[in-house]
């Protein structure tokens, strides 16, 4: 590996760490999502600021360090907005999420601290051409579609997601299934598709994979990489997918989308929901009735009553061990396995 540069989560499938490649100015007019550039760090914005790796691990960073990331959009509801499309002739951009989401700064929330700021450098090329996520997405065979499906959605992000994805997958692996865990929508980063890699999923996919640094992009090519990502689950040949809609199916990550294409395989879905209220929302946003509500909602005994009140759901602190076995009781139910 050339450790001349910092190779960000966001070039994971690439080679560019053990082969060489040029770094070459180029217009503005030629610049699209997914390219790989190469920047300078400028302003840490804050001591606690960090880059996440090819191998996940996270480590801090200097001024003066130089990264390789990709041009993306980020559009969080909680914490911040940005996208290349608003980088100017000074070449300011900034780092959109630690996994090398770079783009430049359009809003942040007042509760997060200064994002990253870094300088482009140019884009990683080869034979004068640039390099790009898509040059490096592996081949797959189509076929359809019929893995059984445990769906994880959320009112917002950071709603619990991952962590009861997690939960259900090492319930799933006690269980002895094969287990392939994946996430579809959201900004790239590895630590929520890690986070069930390490509680036994056989494999993990998402979004990066099929060659995109997030899932804002047009809805024509979000269908053909949300086709490749099933092609690589059905691959595995698991016994079911854990799979999770990141942020929430209403934002711009193309998450309505992403449901509509695998619902008729899911039989098990878990809403983390931030609060009660947004339970309703989600439910009359897709006429769904989830089987679970877990996330914050969930954690006190009033949050869980009126979920149940106000929805007809049952609502579960997965983080409870008292929950698990209700728990296990509905997923052998969906699921028809002995769990």
């Amino acid at each position: 590996m050339d450790y001349k540069y910092i190779y960000t989560a966001l070039t994971r499938t690439s080679d560019l760490a053990d082969n060489p490649f040029e770094v070459k100015k180029l217009d503005k007019e030629n610049w699209a999502t997914g390219d790989y550039v190469v920047c300078k760090l400028t302003d840490v914005g804050t001591n606690d600021a960090k880059l996440e790796l090819t191998n996940g691990r996270l480590r801090g960073v200097m001024e003066g360090d130089i990264l390789v990331g990709a041009l993306g959009i980020r559009h969080a509801t909680l914490e911040a907005t940005g996208t290349w499309k608003e980088v100017g002739e000074d070449g300011i951009l900034h780092v959109l999420s630690w996994g090398g989401l770079l783009g430049k700064l359009t809003s942040r929330s007042i509760f997060m601290p200064r994002f990253m700021e870094i300088r482009y450098l140019g884009h990683a090329c080869r034979a004068g051409k640039k390099l790009t996520m898509e040059d490096f997405v592996k081949p797959a065979e189509h076929k359809k579609f019929e893995t059984p499906v445990i769906l994880f959605i959320g009112t917002s992000m950071s709603s619990g997601k991952t962590t009861s994805a997690r939960i259900v997958t090492g319930i799933l692996k006690a269980a002895g299934l094969k287990v392939v865990g994946a996430k579809i929508t959201g900004t790239g980063r590895q630590k929520d598709i890690l986070a069930v890699k390490d509680v036994g999923a056989d494999a993990v996919f998402d979004f990066v994979d099929a060659g995109l640094p997030s899932s804002i992009c047009p809805p024509e090519e979000y269908s053909k990489k949300l086709e490749y990502m099933l092609d690589r689950i059905s691959a595995e040949a698991p016994d079911v997918a854990v799979i999770e809609i990141g942020a929430s199916p209403l934002e711009p990550y193309n998450g309505e989308l992403a449901y509509k294409g695998i619902k008729d395989q899911v039989k098990c879905v878990v809403l983390s929901a931030s609060d009660p209220y947004a339970v309703m929302g989600i439910m009359d946003a897709f006429h769904l009735k989830p089987d679970i509500v877990t996330g914050i909602s969930s954690n006190t005994l009033g949050g869980r009553e009126l979920v149940e009140k106000l929805c007809g759901v049952p609502a579960l602190n997965l983080l409870d061990v008292e929950s698990i076995p209700r728990v296990k009781s509905i997923l052998r139910q969906r699921l028809g396995k002995d769990i």
